[in-house]
């Protein structure tokens, strides 16, 4: 645990002294005794608060020393504190942001090249390295869809990818855009990022990108705008180029058919762990994500950090009301200052479609003790853990520095990631208190329990359980535990949601922008 948690008793968790409220451990009925002294008053359900001491009305309600909220009336001690009486802004509604930029950026004590952690990746001819080897079937338009899923279908069923035990599979990565949408600007740029993006990514072998050939995003555009050459890895057709339907399928697996034993000459070798980019996920969050798993995940990315590799924050919804616990520790004033600069786009985004900020937590996550975007915001910081922010990033642009950096992503989980792996993640970890069902192909997704209850129920889902921290096992502990069985996992040993299959339908760019 950190210094600044301690732990009265079992059944409840004061987590930082300043705190005006307690997190109960177990379900308390009206009437029970608690360490912090009052006697609950209303009932508060397992890993929701209460108050420890009187709040007036207007007043900042505080979790981990930080404000996650205003009191809507008076809030006697013991009783329920939730959304019935807890809001987003002060008495006139506003919320106040206190800003520092560069101030905490303490550079991490870097473990020496020749005594990195190591695992066994495959060294792409760029220099880049994945952790895993599949090929790839992308589509500039829904349109090009179908016939996408039809060539994968193709190979996958014809059992040639038996005599390709290097590859991990063949995966059309499919969406609903493309077309009906400005042929410039912003959703433009995010679409062409993004299916750049993931064609380049370490862990394909090799890709293809099919269309329809009519559509606003034109293939001939992103290769001119990337300098892309089709090569015996990456082929490029349209539908009405070919000829129709199916003689473009017949084109695609002919084509497939030539790139499979290219793309299995790859093997793994032993890297370093600098090679790694770790994607930070958090979805179906509780009030134990902020306590254990994230926490736990943020341990893990400082502990990769340190052996030179790179952990990518994202989801700016859900740091929102965190974001200046994360300038203090950006390295320049310039890194700090895009970040805000990403938040104020976010308030006017949300503002201009009629939404707040607030929209979040989801009802789930209210269920689980999750009360305000600002509570779960500081929850979701933890999974960035401690070291310097080295730089920030638009959606799927692609990431060049090392250490810890933030990319701009919705907080939609499959959206967000989608622009981490675009960006050149080659693995992810996934947090999760309510448990959220997701894979991510072609990265490798290793999911975190918050709670002991959810991990015992979806044991074949989850792949560690950071519940026990609650028993006493230390965030440091489970941290070097997560760390661990990410180099196991980029190694090659499957994750819980590979296992069961999970990854074909996760693909989905951030669509931004009029469909017209």
């Amino acid at each position: 645990m950190s210094d600044t948690m301690t732990r009265p008793q079992p059944r409840t968790l004061v987590l930082n002294g300043a705190d005006n409220i307690a997190v109960a451990l177990v379900n308390l009925e009206v009437g029970s005794a608690t360490p912090q002294g009052p006697a609950i008053v209303r009932r508060v359900p397992k890993g929701h608060k209460f108050a420890i001491r009187p709040i007036a009305a207007g007043e900042p309600i505080l979790k981990f020393g930080q404000i996650i909220g205003f009191a809507k009336e008076a809030i006697v001690p013991g009783d329920w504190v939730h959304e019935h009486n807890c809001g987003m802004g002060g008495p006139d509604g506003s919320l106040t942001h206190d800003y520092a930029f560069a101030e905490g950026a303490i550079p991490p004590e870097m473990i020496p090249v020749e005594e990195r952690a190591t695992f066994e990746g495959y060294r792409r001819a760029n220099g880049s390295v994945g952790t895993r080897n599949y090929v790839g079937i992308l589509t500039s338009v829904n349109c090009s869809a179908t016939v996408a899923k039809f060539i994968a279908e193709g190979i996958n069923r014809s059992g040639i990818l038996d005599d390709y035990p290097e590859i991990d599979g063949v995966v059309p990565f499919v969406h609903g855009t493309g077309c009906g949408m400005e042929s410039r600007g912003e959703g433009f740029n995010i679409l062409q990022r993004t299916q750049w993006g993931y064609t380049s990514n370490p862990n394909l072998g090799a890709a293809m990108l099919v269309g329809l050939g009519c559509e606003v995003f034109q293939i001939g555009r992103m290769k001119e705008t990337y300098g892309i050459v089709e090569s015996d890895t990456f082929q490029t057709m349209t539908i009405q180029e070919r000829g129709g339907t199916r003689k473009i399928v017949e084109w695609g697996i002919e084509q497939m058919k030539e790139m499979l034993p290219i793309a299995a000459r790859a093997r793994r070798e032993t890297v370093d762990a600098s090679e790694l980019v770790l994607a930070l996920q958090c979805g179906g969050s509780d009030g134990y994500s902020g306590i254990t798993a994230n926490p736990a995940l943020g341990h893990a990315a400082d502990i990769l950090v340190r052996n030179g590799g790179t952990a990518i924050l994202s989801e700016t919804s859900e740091i929102y009301g965190a974001e200046h616990l994360l300038t203090r520790r950006a390295v320049t004033r310039e890194v700090g200052e895009k970040l805000i600069s990403r938040i104020h786009w976010w308030e006017d985004y949300t503002k201009r479609n009629h939404g707040e900020m607030n929209n979040n937590p989801s009802p789930g996550n209210k269920l689980g003790g999750l009360t305000t975007i600002l509570e779960k915001s500081l929850g979701a910081a933890a999974k960035g853990g401690t070291t310097p922010l080295t730089a920030v990033y638009e959606y799927a642009e692609k990431i060049t520095e090392k250490g810890f950096v933030f990319m701009d992503t919705p907080g939609f989980d499959p959206v967000s990631a989608t622009g981490q792996v675009a960006g050149g993640a080659n693995v992810l970890a996934f947090t999760t208190g309510r448990g959220s069902a997701y894979g991510c192909k072609p990265v490798p997704s290793i999911k975190l329990a918050t709670n002991s209850d959810m991990y015992a129920r979806m044991t074949e889902d989850m792949d560690i359980n950071c519940g026990d921290i609650i028993d006493g096992v230390s965030i440091e502990e489970k941290g070097r535990e997560i760390f661990d069985l990410i180099l196991k996992t980029a190694s090659g040993e499957p994750t819980k949601s590979e296992a069961l299959g999970y990854g074909d339908n996760e693909f989905v760019p951030w669509q931004v922008g009029a469909t017209m």
